[in-house]
């Protein structure tokens, strides 16, 4: 029999998620600053030294914003599995943090200036490896895997923010390239060290696939008395 979290199981783990988040956080902003000071020279790329620099900042910036809301829709929907979303979503931040302390190569010279600081606290624009743009929605993707639409949507708009940093100059091409891998492995590691709450998250999908099913079966069972009835007074 498969065990229901209850509200305070559920509100304890919520927590928990909030507060990595808010560590990860944290330490994203403080590994972009030490990025920043530590920062190199830049060095070659197949495709940045191959393309002109296109002007994507509302698609970096305005559209990440708005797809990180997305998320916080998504945690808001799907409440009992938010905390796995959460914890997820901060293990990829940190991981990414550890990555960026370790690397110090310096952007490319010709990236696009970004004017909006909305972003200004957890990046600098030395945090290059691995791209954050290209790794977070596929992250997502992954956790909605069985979700067609959430899927696609996300598939996609790890595609688009890994095109758009590249073309805009804002990262080197194994920046982008690398997410995806590292990505997939954090995915797997959160699925080991957070297996509780991914079995809520699991529960929840659920219970919402046999909500969809019943209500359907419930409109045919309807439509189908209609028909009957229709068809004996005629």
């Amino acid at each position: 029999m498969e065990k229901r979290i209850t509200f305070w199981a559920h509100y304890a783990l919520l927590i928990e998620a909030l507060a990595l988040f808010a560590i990860s956080v944290v330490a994203t902003h403080f590994a972009s600053r030490y990025a920043e000071i530590r920062a190199s020279n830049h060095v070659e790329d197949l495709i940045l030294s191959n393309t002109p620099v296109f002007n994507f900042e509302f698609v970096f910036v305005e559209l990440a914003v708005a797809l990180v809301l997305f998320v916080v829709v998504l945690c808001i929907k799907y409440s009992k599995g938010s905390p796995f979303i959460i914890k997820a979503v901060s293990l990829f931040i940190l991981i990414r943090a550890g990555f960026v302390s370790l690397t110090h190569m310096g952007p490319f010279p010709t990236r696009l200036d970004i004017e909006s600081n909305l972003l200004d606290f957890i990046t600098s624009g030395n945090d290059l490896f691995f791209s954050g743009h290209t790794g977070l929605p596929f992250l997502i993707a992954l956790i909605f895997w069985n979700h067609k639409y959430l899927r696609t949507l996300f598939v996609s708009a790890a595609g688009v923010f890994g095109a758009i940093v590249l073309l805009a100059h804002l990262h080197y091409s194994i920046d982008v390239f690398a997410a995806f891998f590292i990505t997939y492995a954090i995915y797997h590691i959160s699925l080991k060290l957070f297996k509780r709450d991914y079995h809520h998250f699991v529960l929840e999908q659920r219970s919402i696939i046999k909500r969809k099913s019943t209500t359907l079966a419930l409109f045919l069972m309807r439509g189908s008395k209609k028909i009957r009835s229709s068809t004996k007074k005629s």
